[in-house]
């Protein structure tokens, strides 16, 4: 697997373009991933002046492993050089701060349509869908340039609908296009697999869309060309397992799953730091 970054670029969190729009505009509960609770609009303790985390590098240690699997898709740079002209809740006007929240988490969900439709241009079996995908690039692009009320007022569902159909298209030609893909394996789109034993399980081409995948053992799975848009894979066990061509895995999704340096993962994501630590 590649660590190199892809045409994703822009979609990927650059903090340092960031006036740390997610430790504000989140609400954290204390359980196993954050130690306090914080209301939405309310500044994490530990978000400094210049708009870092304070503990970024000791947020396991510290009780905040759910900040290390959380990805803005880049809307935190989007919103604050392009939406807010680099204004802040500190230097702009209050209304500003009041809706900060409501338009970072629309422009979340657009950039997550963004890295989705980006994907599914570079699969080749997307030719026939290629000028409606473009298209849905285009406009979903145009969308997160919108003012902030137009932002806020924006029906994201009725959009994310829209894409969706292209989104299913296309994956349903790349499943289909995967060797040694079998039909009885490839719909399991939102199913209940939590804790699964799927140790070895030949999953190609497999429809796993919104599947709840946590803590399953999916050890030395067979997962190439799986489609695992919104599929939950929190502590799911990917040791060994084959992830290649794969599609529609994000950042996060990766983070939140165990693997080893057996894993292959698609070139669109980063071995996770934390799984090296794994015996």
């Amino acid at each position: 697997m590649s660590d190199q970054p892809d045409g994703r670029t822009e979609l990927r969190g650059d903090c340092a373009r960031c006036v740390g729009l997610c430790c504000v505009a989140l609400p954290f509960a204390v359980s196993a991933d954050f130690a306090l609770d914080k209301p939405a609009g309310r500044p994490c303790p530990h978000l400094q002046n210049d708009h870092r985390c304070g503990i970024h590098t000791e947020l396991r240690s510290k009780g905040f492993a759910g900040c290390t699997v959380y990805d803005c898709f880049g809307a935190g740079q989007k919103v604050s050089q392009v939406v807010l002209g680099g204004r802040d809740r500190r230097t702009g006007p209050a209304e500003l701060a009041h809706g900060m929240a409501e338009v970072f988490h629309v422009v979340r969900q657009l950039h997550e349509l963004l890295w989705y439709l980006t994907e599914a241009l570079e699969l080749s079996a997307a030719r026939p869908f290629r000028a409606g995908l473009r298209e849905a690039l285009e406009d979903t692009e145009r969308l997160t340039r919108l003012a902030p009320a137009e932002l806020a007022a924006l029906d994201v569902a009725a959009h994310r609908r829209r894409v969706d159909v292209l989104l299913r298209r296309t994956s349903e030609a790349a499943r289909a296009a995967t060797p040694g893909a079998k039909r009885r394996t490839k719909d399991r789109r939102g199913a209940d697999l939590v804790g699964a034993r799927l140790k070895g399980a030949d999953l190609r081409g497999a429809d796993l869309r919104g599947a709840l995948l946590i803590a399953a053992d999916l050890t030395g799975a067979d997962l190439r060309g799986a489609d695992l848009i919104g599929a939950d894979l929190r502590a799911a066990d990917l040791t060994d397992a084959d992830l290649t061509g794969a599609f529609f895995l994000t950042q996060p999704q990766t983070d939140a799953a165990r693997g080893s340096a057996g894993t292959r993962l698609p070139a669109s994501v980063t071995r996770p730091v934390h799984w090296a630590a794994r015996r």
